[in-house]
This record gives C-alpha cells, sequence and structure tokens, in this order.
C-alpha cells in the first residue's frame, strides 16, 4: 500500500508518501509558516487555517512530481485528527477525505502525538517494544510506557506550561524572537550554564508528572534583576535549558525504573534540543540501555510521521467508517486501539 499523509494540525503543512512493501518513505514535502506568524509573535489560528487551504493543493501536486507517482497510485489517506487547533485541524481533515472520495480509497484520522511518538520507527536503528518515550513537543510532554505499538499508557505528563511552551514563552518574555524555543537553545550554548541556578520543578516528589510554569516566573524574575546584557541573556538561557533537561532526565530515570525497560526514545519538536539529546544519551548508556531519536527533519511537526502511523493502521485494517469531518482538538493518546505490526 502507499499511504498519503497529511499534517496540518497547527503552523505547518506537511505531507509524505509511506510504501508498505517497500517499507520505506518514497517522500514528503513541508511548508512552514513562521514567517507569517513572526509579526505577531506566536500561531494566530485562523491565518493557520487559511494558509493551510492555500499550500496544500500546490504541495500535493509538488509531492506526486517528487516520487514521479500520480494520485491513482495512492492507496489510502491519514492525515492528523487531533489533537491540535481544530480550524487547522478542520482544513486537513476536509482535503484528505474529499481526495480520497474523488479516489474511491480509505481514510484513516492519525492521532498527531502517536505520529510523534512513532517518527523514530522511520530510521534504520529502531528501538523494539516494549520501550519508553518522551513525547516533547510545543504543548505536549508526556512520558509514555509503549508496550506495543498502537498500546500506551501514560506514566507523566505535565500540569501546566509543556517544555516547548515554556522555552518559548522565557525566550519572549527574554525579548528573542519568535520562534523562541531553538533561538534560546543556540543562545544557552555560550552563555555559563553554572551561573544561575533555577528550581527543578517537582523532583523533591514521587511520581512522573511535571510543571515548568513556576519555571518559567523564576526565570523572568532573574532576568529582571540581571543588567540584561547579551551574556546576561546566555547565562539565564544556559540555566533555564539546564533545568529543563535534568527535570526531564530524572523523570525519565524514574520511569525506566518503573516499568523495567531499557530503551528510550525522545519524539516531538523539543527532541531536536542538542542539550537534551546529549544528556539523554548519556543516561542511556551508563544504564546500559539504548537510546533512540528521529532525524532531526522529523521532530517538528511533518506530514511523514503522519503517513507512517496511518500506514500501520491502515495495514492492519483500520480506516475510517465513513467520509464525514470530524477533527479533535483533544484526543487521550490512551484510547487508541493496539495495531499488531508485521
Amino acid at each position: 500500500m502507499r499511504i498519503l499523509g497529511i499534517e496540518s494540525s497547527c503552523d505547518e503543512t506537511g505531507l509524505a508518501i509511506y510504501d508498505t512493501e517497500k517499507k520505506s518513505l518514497l517522500g514528503h514535502v513541508l511548508y512552514s509558516q513562521v514567517g507569517m506568524h513572526a509579526e505577531y509573535g506566536g500561531v494566530v489560528p485562523e491565518l493557520a487555517s487559511r494558509d493551510h487551504v492555500r499550500k496544500l493543493l500546490p504541495l500535493l501536486r509538488q509531492l506526486f512530481e517528487d516520487c514521479n507517482i500520480s494520485q491513482s497510485d495512492i492507496d489510502g489517506v491519514a492525515y492528523t485528527r487531533g489533537p491540535g487547533l481544530i480550524g487547522a485541524l478542520m482544513v486537513g481533515s476536509a482535503f484528505a477525505k474529499s481526495l480520497a472520495f474523488g479516489l474511491d480509497i480509505p481514510t484513516l484520522g492519525v492521532h498527531h502525538m502517536e505520529g510523534h511518538l512513532l517518527a523514530p520507527l522511520l530510521e534504520e536503528r529502531q528501538p523494539k517494544v516494549p520501550f519508553l518515550a518522551l513525547l516533547v513537543s510545543g504543548g505536549h510532554t508526556q512520558i509514555v510506557h509503549v508496550k506495543v505499538i498502537g498500546e500506551y499508557h501514560l506514566l507523566g505528563t505535565t500540569i501546566d506550561d509543556a517544555a516547548g511552551e515554556a522555552f518559548d514563552k522565557t525566550a519572549k518574555m527574554m525579548g528573542l524572537d519568535y520562534p523562541g524555543g531553538p533561538l534560546l537553545a543556540k543562545l544557552a550554548e555560550q552563555g555559563d550554564v553554572n551561573r544561575f541556578k533555577f528550581t527543578r520543578p517537582m523532583v523533591d516528589r514521587p511520581g512522573i508528572d511535571m510543571s515548568f510554569s513556576g519555571l518559567k516566573t523564576q526565570v523572568l524574575t532573574t532576568f529582571r534583576r540581571t543588567e540584561q546584557t547579551e551574556q546576561d541573556k546566555a547565562d539565564v538561557a544556559a540555566g533555564f535549558q539546564k533545568a529543563i533537561v535534568d527535570t526531564l532526565v530524572i523523570k525519565c530515570k524514574r520511569a525506566l525504573e518503573q516499568t523495567g525497560v531499557n530503551q528510550l526514545v525522545v519524539a516531538g519538536g523539543v527532541g531536536a534540543n542538542k542539550a537534551l539529546r546529549q544528556t539523554l544519551t548519556q543516561m542511556m548508556t551508563d544504564r546500559g540501555g539504548e537510546f533512540f531519536a528521529p532525524n532531526l527533519a522529523f521532530c517538528t511537526d511533518n506530514g511523514a510521521m503522519i503517513a507512517f502511523a496511518g500506514a500501520l493502521r491502515m495495514q492492519a485494517g483500520q480506516k475510517d467508517s465513513d467520509f464525514s469531518i470530524s477533527p479533535t482538538a483533544r484526543w487521550p493518546l490512551e484510547a487508541l486501539p493496539p495495531i499488531a505490526v508485521t
């Protein structure tokens, strides 16, 4: 089967085609709206939806051309059903359903976070179940026990701001351009990680849940007390990033000990963070375990992860029951049915 994947949950329009027989990605295209939203300092949902409308068809044509195939070669369409911005999800869902209806092929709504979670399986070196997944995308920070592909047990999540949100909001408070998270991480490379010691939230109590809102406030208070020079910014950024990374590592260690597994996956936009990857790699090496991460191109939102996740489920016989459009802004990962991977 050749499955077309469509991602439109927020501010990236991504399409890809995955071939289940070749077990490979035939191609992928991605358009980012970052430049458009930068003027407003954050994502404007209505503008995001309208831009998906403008970009989906040209990107689809480009994808077919890049893969040297036609629409008649597609056997199914997978699309992001949720979670995400409801308007953006609506655009992608409607586009997928309309295309599939015209081609008389099935569709399947894919969970955005399952797409991220499975992205490392697109790599040559892959984890084997069971494994632990640290999902750190913009609005989500979760630690998930993957017993089998499609069967997920949520061990811990953030009770307020996600790590990605904390990065972006802290960067904005420090006067960095949008999107601020990657800029803050780059700035941290020039800073003194020992100058400012910030709280590691909720590590002084049992459990795997996380909280980053208070850390964000502490960083803002500290930053305002400095002269706000470039070095001050770099030092604050370094201290903040170290606090986030340390907290995530401590929580992952607890989850590994609780489950007894010794393979760890990181996925999502923050999964591209260099300091986080290096620290998790070292932690797993010290434990005698293995660490896995997707290609940097597949950390942020993309069509490849949706095509792959959709292909696994459609290969197992799952599909939408009809062509009605029903995106969902909120969708628990644990509500997904398990799938058997052959």
